[in-house]
């Protein structure tokens, strides 16, 4: 299997999925922290609860799409090299 990266680490779908996953719930619980915490310092209570959970939403998501774009590259990179691979190999023989 030929690794384009040099990092000498593949990872498996499922290892990757639970990354896309652990990133939208930590943008989730980072804006209930901040959005709790916040209401209770103003004593306002759900609003800016539930801005900072929107807002943690959001973020998530742009993290996750931003994995799912890596791991796009990843694979393009990977595929070329091996259609390069395969090339060189059948020129040789």
């Amino acid at each position: 299997k030929v690794n384009p990266t040099g990092t000498g680490k593949d990872f498996s779908q499922g290892e990757q999925a639970w990354r896309m996953v652990i990133e939208l719930v930590a943008g989730l619980l980072l804006g209930l922290g901040i959005g709790y915490g916040l209401d209770h310092v103003f004593g306002t209570m759900p609003i800016f609860l539930l801005i900072f959970v929107l807002l943690g939403f959001v973020a998530g998501i742009k993290t996750m799409l931003g994995t799912a774009r890596e791991m796009a590259e990843k694979q393009a990179k990977t595929e070329e090299a091996q259609t390069q691979a395969d090339r060189s190999a059948g020129t040789e023989g």
